[in-house]
């Protein structure tokens, strides 16, 4: 079974970019040089429990194809130079699904707008079919206080969160960031998806908008749905448990850090429990 990598995300009160999902487990990974970024960020990941191997500065691109400067640090948190220095350290708890600390007001009603500009930034049919799955399979939980309502179109910068397709980007996948100051992460990128069945798009669509909310990765201290045994951070990281979630490694939640090619985008009765409980 072919798996792809979810990437990491962690924030505290701050909005961090995701560089969440789904680089193919095959693909090598480019070794990253540190020696642009500056000793005073590396020591502050230090004290965050944060790995500062490969930290490098990248260029991370909004749906008009501008970028904006940002840090990549274990190959998949974006962080902008303040976001690092205002990071806090909390303490974790044990084995479940996750959340972070900052999460949506209650009773929200997020806009959502799936983007159809061109440039290659558009979603295409099949990304807006599971877009609308994605959407869907939010707004029939009962006993959740956060609904969406969605819309397709290019006018997204009143919108609480856009979906958009990231033509620059190699590997299949998606990348979002955490919520901050109760209100969703905004900006959320999906590539390198349209050949695959739609069922693993509303997957990857879900997932995605699932950290936008606060989710963290099921597996973060293991990364075992992908085959591996590595932490993507421990103590500081909002890695708050959800109680009444497994307290074992669960392969069927959304949530979990890689996906493969036979998704059916669904969530699972933990990702429910998780949903109910945050909000």
């Amino acid at each position: 079974m072919k798996k792809f990598r979810i990437f990491l995300i962690a924030i505290l009160s701050v909005s961090f970019f995701i560089q969440s999902c789904q680089k193919e487990e095959l693909e090598q990974v480019q070794e990253a040089k540190t020696n642009d970024v500056p000793e005073i960020l590396l020591n502050k990941l230090a004290d965050f429990y944060i790995n500062t191997d490969g930290v490098k500065k990248i260029d991370f691109m909004l749906p008009d194809g501008s970028t904006i400067e940002r840090y990549q640090v274990e190959e998949d948190i974006i962080l902008s130079e303040k976001q690092i220095m205002d990071l806090n350290l909390l303490e974790n708890i044990a084995e479940r699904n996750y959340s972070t600390n900052s999460l949506v007001s209650q009773g929200s009603n997020i806009s959502i707008i799936g983007y159809t500009g061109g440039g290659g930034f558009g979603l295409s049919q099949n990304e807006q079919t599971g877009l609308q799955w994605a959407v869907n399979n939010f707004n029939r939980l009962s006993g959740v206080s956060i609904s969406f309502t969605l819309t397709y179109g290019t006018d997204y910068q009143s919108k609480d969160m856009v979906v958009y397709h990231n033509p620059n980007q190699s590997g299949a996948g998606g990348s979002a960031g955490f919520p901050s100051n109760g209100l969703p992460n905004k900006f959320v990128q999906i590539y390198g998806l349209d050949n695959y069945d739609t069922n693993v798009v509303e997957h990857v669509i879900t997932h995605e908008i699932g950290h936008s909310v606060g989710f963290r990765h099921t597996d973060w201290q293991t990364r075992q749905s992908c085959g591996q045994n590595s932490n993507e951070g421990t103590a500081g990281v909002g890695a708050n448990a959800i109680p009444g979630t497994s307290s074992a490694y669960n392969p069927n939640s959304i949530m979990v850090a890689c996906f493969s090619s036979n998704e059916d985008g669904e969530f699972d009765n933990d990702d429910v429990i998780g949903l109910q409980y945050m909000y």
